[in-house]
């Protein structure tokens, strides 16, 4: 009974990730036309879609510690451990920020046609895709918006707390001297998993780390940078989930 509950929980995520998609797509279709309409868009996911799909699974999101200002760009990272970490993340700032994601997502039924025009997406077999990701950036970053990448390897073996991390949001970084904020979802894997053999509503938490200024670094020590938050949010991970 309990893993029947668990699919059919699972369907409703979808259920509820498509019908805002639906309703407002051909409004969010027209802003993207516009060199500013991102702006609005993102306002629509933050406060209409990220709360809908939180609210209708029974979550609910709290932040510990103390969070930046808004009104700042920054390079914002976090541990993937969860379908649901989108939706948290957008809870995390009201200052807009676009995400960089996988090119696959584009294959998605209306929600790819969004996704193409608001995403920066990456082809992660093609140099000159990961390439292109470093212009767009730039582009955002003019226009005052954060930039967001899940930094890890691979994320979905969940008998691994945290996966090695991808260089390239720390090189994106410091090329930009775009300030890291790295925070910490402590909750998502657990009680949202990548698979649907277990999972429950409540609390998700998401603890803010120091901000990481990066203005007078040199891509030599992307390593030593990348290391370094690695270590930061797996203690996190370790000691306070």
């Amino acid at each position: 009974m309990r893993k029947i509950a668990l699919v059919l929980w699972r369907i409703w995520f979808y259920t509820l990730t498509a019908i805002p998609v639906l309703v407002f797509f051909i409004p969010l279709a027209i802003l993207l036309l516009f060199p500013n309409g991102y702006r609005y868009v993102f306002w629509v996911a933050r406060n209409i879609w990220a709360p809908f799909v939180l609210f209708g699974m029974g979550f609910w999101v709290k932040k510990i510690d103390g969070f930046p200002p808004e009104g700042k760009s920054f390079m914002l990272v976090a541990n993937h451990t969860s379908y649901i970490d989108i939706m948290v993340m957008l809870r995390m700032r009201k200052t807009p920020f676009v995400f960089v994601g996988k090119k696959e997502l584009v294959q998605i039924p209306i929600f790819g046609y969004l996704y193409k025009r608001a995403a920066i997406m990456v082809d992660r077999s093609s140099s000159k895709s990961r390439f292109e990701v470093y212009e767009r950036a730039q582009k955002v970053i003019q226009k005052g918006y954060s930039v967001c990448i899940f930094p890890e390897k691979e994320y979905i073996d969940e008998s691994v707390i945290l996966n090695p991390f991808k260089k390239g949001a720390f090189k994106l970084a410091i090329e930009h001297e775009l300030p890291i904020f790295p925070m910490v979802f402590l909750d998502c894997k657990r009680k949202f998993p990548w698979y649907t053999t277990h999972g429950y509503p409540g609390s998700l938490r998401v603890k803010a780390l120091a901000v990481i200024p990066t203005k007078n670094l040199i891509l030599e020590e992307t390593h030593i940078l990348q290391e370094s938050i690695y270590l930061q949010i797996k203690n996190e991970l370790m000691f306070k989930s």
